[in-house]
């Protein structure tokens, strides 16, 4: 048998969990067609010897329903060694979208997922080629991306799409209940890999309003979820708040036949409102103990944000910024400088807020470089003033250009550890895409490989690899992805043990008009193949956009057409 690749004297792992073991790979058209020992020649050969040979990373949470449609590589993630992704998560996305509600869904997406909407609109445009959700399919699909993609339902913009803008302010009628099953039941159709949702208390749009989902009753959640039921396919992705916890994820799983995944279960996440991780875990396994499919996301990485306050991401839900979210660069500037907005914003900093904002950094000061990485409380106390004070005049004297770096959660690693080799849990949460100038997890992947199985040895390779291969792509029922076995597409990963890893943030300026945001480069990465197509070698794309077609796949219904 003759091959278009080769990957000879490699680790072989997997993806399912099995021991590793040496051996080859050959690749004909697209697909791995022999694992362990060749039998012909190919016109390509990659020396794997050293290295590990896995599956491509399957990532179940980011964000770039927007990104994708001006970057087709979907930068980071490939870097580090993701070959698939699932987007529309947390109910967020731009379609359906009628087009007199563009600028409304991009600002939604600028507040609530740190995005900015100059990059959005420059990267967009104004004659978007879809309203409908099959229409971005279609449009995703005739664009083409580097790696596969899938695509959830979001609840805000079908919401949105139904309701129009009231959907930030009211609960939905039975006609428009009736009108959104009909559309979600379209969107199946049409290759939807489920519905998405939330009702977390952080997920705040435009001008300070709630999100168009976290206006809805469960009885329309519950609604729109029968539409999976009946037709029998998809999953529910849902962001756990205030009427949509335990009790209601067991009642989506049970009316839909179909599996729940949940965001976020983190260590230390008082300061998100979510409760105690033990708790939380406690109740994932009774559900999962009882017979529901109810799986909590978690992930590898301690949750960082860095953040201006022109954007306060971590401060939007609180009261006190009401009239903040709602007011312009200037009028921010003169509310921050009011001493009884300061009073009042002192007093609301209390408890688990408090707790971490005692832990955070002057990350940038334009005119006291000197000041970079150390606590704000520690130089407020220097100083003999509040460490809200102090960073309030910063960002003043700054234009609201100081950043501030905030542990939010994941801090403990031991709590960390417990949720990671939990059987309960599945592995996601990178947001690749979303708060891009304020965090960036898409390099959790080597991390995980870097950090907890070479460094910590708190996971085996295989262990690890699995839960970033086939045990995501089963929770989210992605077919044929997630595992290297005769007959399925090669979507392959291949990197060095010794050396693969995440390197530290930096900050680039790569975005639609000029729009900064951090990525990490990734370390030990040999190639990434993706449907049988090199598109990585040695820390560099390698794929001729020229000459050739991108090889991601739009996966409908989880499956390539």
């Amino acid at each position: 048998m003759n091959y278009d690749m080769a990957i000879t004297g490699g680790r072989i792992v997997d993806g399912t969990g099995a021991p590793a073991y040496a051996g080859d790979v050959g690749i004909r058209d697209g697909r791995i067609v022999t694992l362990g020992k060749l039998n012909g020649e190919a016109k390509a050969v990659i020396d794997a010897r050293g290295h590990v040979v896995a599956p491509g990373v399957v990532d179940i949470h980011t964000h770039y329903d927007a990104q994708l449609l001006w970057d087709e590589k979907l930068s980071i993630s490939p870097w580090h060694g993701v070959t698939t992704v699932v987007i529309g998560n947390c109910g967020f996305g731009i379609a359906p979208t009628r087009r007199e509600h563009r600028g409304l869904i991009l600002r939604t997406l600028e507040n609530v997922e740190g995005m900015s909407v100059r990059a959005l609109e420059a990267g967009l445009g104004e004659d978007w080629p879809f309203e409908t959700f099959p229409e971005y399919l279609d449009t995703v699909e005739k664009r083409g991306t580097l790696i596969n993609v899938a695509v959830l339902l979001g609840h805000t913009p079908l919401r949105m799409f139904v309701v129009g803008p009231d959907s930030t302010r009211r609960t939905s009628q039975t006609d428009e209940v009736r009108q959104m099953k009909r559309l979600m039941r379209e969107g199946l159709d049409a290759g939807a890999l489920g519905f998405a949702t939330s009702k977390s208390p952080t997920h705040v749009g435009f001008e300070g309003l709630p999100v168009p989902s976290r206006l809805a009753e469960f009885d329309e959640i519950r609604e729109i979820a029968s539409a999976l039921g009946e037709a029998g396919a998809g999953m529910i992705q849902a962001t756990i708040g205030r009427e949509l916890s335990f009790d209601e994820f067991a009642e989506l799983n049970r009316v839909s036949g179909r599996h729940v995944s949940w965001t976020a279960l983190l260590g230390g996440g008082g300061v998100l409102n979510v409760g105690s991780a033990a708790d939380q875990l406690a109740r994932s396994r009774e559900l999962q103990a009882a017979g529901f499919e109810v799986f909590p996301q978690v992930t590898c990485r301690p949750l960082n944000f860095e953040f201006r306050f022109d954007q306060p991401f971590l401060f939007q839900s609180m009261p006190v910024f009401a009239p903040v979210n709602r007011a312009s660069h200037g009028e921010k500037l003169k509310y921050y400088a009011d001493d009884t907005f300061r009073a009042a914003f002192r007093e609301a900093v209390r408890g688990p807020v408090l707790d971490a904002w005692n832990k955070s950094v002057i990350s940038y000061c334009p005119d006291r470089p000197e000041l970079s990485e150390r606590l704000v409380c520690e130089v407020a106390a220097e100083l003999g003033c509040n460490s809200i004070d102090l960073a309030l005049d910063m960002s003043v004297r700054s234009d609201l250009q100081a950043r501030f770096r905030v542990p939010v959660a994941n801090s403990d690693e031991s709590e960390v550890e417990t949720l990671l080799r939990d059987p309960c849990t599945v592995l996601g949460l990178s947001d690749a895409g979303a708060h891009a100038s304020q965090l960036c997890d898409a390099c959790f992947s080597t991390h995980l490989l870097g950090h907890w199985v070479r460094e910590k040895r708190a996971l085996s390779l295989e262990e690890a690899v699995r839960m970033l291969t086939s045990r995501p792509a089963e929770v989210f029922g992605l077919k044929d992805r997630g595992r290297l076995a005769e007959g399925v597409p090669a979507d392959i990963f291949i990197f060095d043990p010794e050396t693969i890893g995440a390197k530290p943030l930096r900050r680039v300026h790569d975005l639609p008009a000029g729009e900064d945001r951090l990525v990490s480069d990734a370390l030990g990465v040999l190639a990434v193949i993706v449907n049988g197509t090199l598109i990585r070698r040695d820390g560099a794309d390698v794929h001729d956009d020229s000459s050739q077609s991108l090889p991601g796949r739009l996966l409908r219904h989880g499956k390539a057409s």
